[in-house]
């Protein structure tokens, strides 16, 4: 992923943190640490994890997009 390419909520959690590992820290602050050993990070999306943790999922791409752009 370059590093102009932007987050969607549509991905999964495991492709962000492969593509943007300092993206962690938002994610835990919305699903906490638990979805770290989760199998489902692989397969699940920031929509569908922000479904099952009352989230707000534009919120978290806001916050993660803000990381990528700052560098």
């Amino acid at each position: 992923m370059s590093q102009l390419a932007r987050f969607h909520k549509d991905m999964n959690i495991g492709e962000i943190l492969d593509a943007k590992p300092e993206a962690m820290k938002v994610i835990e602050k919305y699903f906490g640490q638990g979805c770290f050993t989760c199998p489902g990070m692989r397969m699940e999306s920031i929509s569908f994890g922000a479904t099952m943790h009352n989230a707000n999922p534009d919120k978290m791409m806001e916050e993660i997009n803000a990381l990528s752009e700052s560098g």
